[in-house]
């Protein structure tokens, strides 16, 4: 039912930046246009950045809700090896080239490369011009687009350099989940279970209970899980927009799934990545005592109906993942720290703490025996 009423959440920004709406709904994508107006009344002049799969497929259809004769349209490779400094600059550089003043404003057209990406030149470029999401992966709905980082990666890790920038609008169309591989459907659906795992225990279960469904593109499937996660990370976010506390537990995951993904050289896609971070810093917090026996368990049962991997490749080089941890963005002290549940569904907050240290043989050991 493509004229059903789209689903609205607001965002509370915070550090004095303006709240925003996330909005979810089908054919979004042909009404990107009107709804950038009225967020960002401001802006005369929309750009939209895509990577060339994207492009191909949504600009043409978003460039014109923008604007009768279109928009320009900038493209970069597809990939996470090109969310780097390097394209960061060459779209900055078109940008001043087309001559972009302070009324423009970027349209992030894709998945959570494209977000941080477009969102970090929007950040950047002239000190800041308003950014509209537009996600169309399944990672990028349920979790990169909502939130306003931003950010490219650099050869000592993931995300490393970046900006917090909120959007002006986040609107998701959950028609365009129709063109993803089954690789990226699955990879997208890593992030949903983690909403589940740190917040919400039966959301979780529902999300493995769906996975044929959810893993078919069904739009129905799609559209209700899509609402599920945003509904967590925007209670999460609007507690806490710069992750001075409570959004640390969005990083569930992370700390062990970007050294892996780093280490591997991206061969490991980001929701592959996750995946695995979850079981093991699951099993972290049980080898370490304060995660439920049994959780770890559980959680790769559900990861394994979406058909995500538990365990890191054959062959990945485990020490070269354990140095990248050294450069995770919540090193404190010089030692990564990790979000641990206490069950499935809650994270453990023993003494205030949203993530912690792990001693490096307990980390060591978990990932050898992986």
């Amino acid at each position: 039912m493509r004229d059903s009423a789209p689903v609205e959440f607001d965002v509370r920004a915070g550090g004095g930046a303006r709240d925003y709406g996330v909005v979810v709904g089908r054919g979004l994508l042909d009404r990107v246009g009107a709804y950038a107006a009225a967020a960002a009344p401001g802006v005369v002049r929309w750009i939209v950045i895509a990577d060339d799969t994207v492009a191909g497929l949504y600009a043409s259809r978003v460039a014109a809700s923008c604007s009768p004769d279109g928009v320009d349209v900038l493209t970069f490779p597809a990939g996470e090896s090109h969310k780097n400094r390097a394209q960061w600059a060459d779209l900055t550089d078109r940008l001043l080239a087309a001559g972009a003043g302070r009324d423009a404003g970027i349209v992030a057209l894709g998945g959570g490369v494209t977000g941080d990406l477009a969102g970090f030149v929007a950040a950047t470029y002239l000190r800041g011009v308003p950014v509209v999401q537009v996600p169309t992966s399944i990672v990028a709905m349920v979790d990169s687009a909502v939130g306003g980082k931003t950010g490219v990666d650099t050869p000592a890790g993931k995300n490393l350099v970046g900006a917090f920038h909120p959007p002006a609008v986040v609107l998701v169309d959950p028609e365009a989940v129709g063109t993803l591989p089954r690789r990226q459907r699955a990879e997208g659906l890593a992030e949903a279970v983690k909403h589940g795992a740190i917040v919400d225990a039966d959301y979780a279960r529902e999300v493995g209970r769906q996975a044929s469904a959810l893993l078919a593109g069904d739009v129905s499937a799609v559209e209700r899980m899509v609402v599920g996660s945003i509904r967590v990370k925007s209670q999460v976010v609007s507690r806490d927009e710069r992750e001075g506390g409570l959004r640390e537990i969005l990083n569930f995951g992370h700390t062990l799934g970007h050294a892996l993904e780093a280490a591997s050289e991206y061969e490991v896609t980001h929701g592959e990545a996750v995946a695995v971070g979850m079981v093991l810093e699951a099993r972290l917090g049980e080898r370490v005592g304060c995660t439920r026996p049994g959780t770890a368990a559980e959680l790769k049962a559900l990861l394994e109906a979406v058909e995500l991997p538990t365990a890191p490749p054959p062959g990945l080089d485990l020490s070269r993942a354990r140095a990248f941890l050294s450069s995770d963005k919540k090193v404190r002290k010089g030692r990564p720290r990790f979000v641990l549940l206490s069950e499935l569904g809650a994270v453990d907050d023993t003494g205030g703490r949203w993530a912690r240290p792990v001693d490096d043989r307990v980390v060591s050991d978990v990932l050898e025996s992986a």
